[in-house]
């Protein structure tokens, strides 16, 4: 028996976040959909808008660019990436991305496996210019031990 119920999640019900530039949604998290793996956002970045560097020391990141185009770097190696196309970006691995187009770029990302707290999930690199609000990371899990995952021993 799941323990967990299917959800769709809206755009719409997700709130900004620009901590690290850009408009960063999470969709399907551990607090919004009770997974147990990972969680998936979406990205929106207008022309010349950025997400600062860092890196996630216990996650693999997925990417995959719906809109626009980008560049990513990756371990200070730039990369370009554009619609239709996808990105891992290995476990501890610093990366950042530019919107260089002249439109929106819009890039869903998914991070797995989750870090032990959310706290330990991102490592910034750089600080991001003008962003003295103290906004914080989006919440993805509850702090503490990881999610219950079906058949996976602890």
């Amino acid at each position: 028996m799941y323990k967990t119920r299917p959800r769709i999640v809206d755009l719409s019900e997700t709130e900004p976040n620009r901590k690290r530039g850009g408009d960063l949604r999470t969709l399907l998290t551990p607090l919004t959909v009770g997974s147990t793996s990972g969680f998936m956002g979406l990205a929106i970045m207008q022309p010349g808008e950025r997400i600062s560097e860092h890196y996630h020391p216990y996650s693999e990141e997925f990417v995959y660019v719906v809109q626009g185009e980008l560049e990513v770097d990756l371990d200070d190696v730039t990369h370009p990436i554009r619609a239709d196309q996808g990105l891992m970006v290995p476990i501890g691995m610093r990366h950042r991305f530019r919107n260089v187009g002249d439109v929106e770029a819009r890039m869903v990302f998914h991070l797995g496996p989750l870090a032990p707290k959310p706290s330990m999930g991102h490592v910034d690199t750089e600080a991001l210019e003008g962003n003295a609000s103290g906004e914080t990371y989006p919440a993805v899990q509850e702090d503490g031990a990881q999610p219950e995952r079906r058949g996976v021993p602890s």
